[in-house]
Parts: C-alpha cells; structure tokens; sequence
C-alpha cells in the first residue's frame, strides 16, 4: 500500500522543519553556493558569477522540491536562455525589442524542452544590458558556474538537509 501523502501528491518530509530552520538552510546554502563559486572563480582566474545565479539559489536551497529547481532545468535553463541572449546580440543587436525577442524565445525555447528554469529568464537581458559577450560567456561564467551551484545543491541538500535531492519524481 502507497503512502498516504503518495497519492494525494504531496511531499514527504524526513524530518518537520519549523519556519526559522528552513530559513536558515535557506541563508547557509545561499551563502554557502554564492561565496563558494565566486571563490572558484577567483582560483581559476574566471568569472563564474551573474546575477541570475542569485535568483537560482533561491530555488535550489528555498524550495528545492520546486520542478524549476532541478538539476535538469538549472542546468539546460541557464544554457538555453544564454545562447538565446548571445545569438540575437550577435544577429540584431542590441535594443529593446532585440531583448524583449531574446527573452521571449528563451521562455518559449524553455517550455518546448521542459527545462523552465526562471532565473535563466534574466540572462538574455544580461549579455544585452552588459554590452555583449564573447562565444566564451557560455562557459565562464555560465557553465562553469552552474555546475559549481549544482554541485553545491547536491552535497548541501542531500547532506545537510537530509532529504533527497534532486526530485526524480518531478516531471
């Protein structure tokens, strides 16, 4: 026999979290992924840090059940939405409707592939409002610190937090 919460769909806790314990999981593993992949960067000689990447911590250690905080939508969500912002800047430019365009195919681009992931959403509007990025934008910083905030997520979520993570039963 299935687990209650199972079939209503809802989420199993290992372990009851009052609000204060999951706002202070909230704030280590923020802090934690943020200042560890700058740090990173800094030992590499790269940048791996952009603003959407602090919308996406959010997601991974505020609500990592969430299906937008997935290994697989953080990962193709930021590479989707940065080859979109690269391919119009190289193709139109920049200006208001070439980032309102960008963002646009990034979302729709996003959903065919089921990989929303909605801080990606802002990275179009990074490459255009910083004045453009090389080919090389989409390793450093985005790869490269994407899988920096992944592996980060992985260890704390499943570690410090005890549950498992990532959700393999979100579709």
């Amino acid at each position: 026999m299935k687990n209650p919460s199972e079939a209503t769909g809802r989420i199993t806790r290992s372990v009851s979290r009052t609000p204060v314990l999951q706002a202070i999981c909230g704030f280590v593993g923020g802090a934690l992924a943020i200042s560890l992949t700058g740090l990173l960067g800094r030992l590499v000689d790269a940048p791996l840090l952009i603003a959407p990447f602090g919308a996406s911590s959010v997601l991974l250690f505020a609500a990592p059940d969430s299906a937008f905080a997935q290994p697989r939508n953080l990962v193709w969500g930021h590479l989707i939405a940065s080859t979109v912002g690269l391919a119009v800047f190289w193709l139109a430019g920049v200006g208001l409707w070439q980032m309102a365009l960008a963002v646009g195919a990034a979302i729709a681009l996003m959903q065919l592939t089921r990989t929303v992931h909605p801080p990606a959403g802002a990275d179009p509007l990074v490459i255009m409002l910083g004045g453009g990025a090389s080919g090389t934008f989409l390793l450093f910083p985005v790869l490269a610190g994407v899988l920096s905030l992944l592996l980060i997520a992985l260890v704390f979520n499943s570690l410090v937090r005890g549950e498992r993570w990532p959700r393999r039963d979100i579709s």
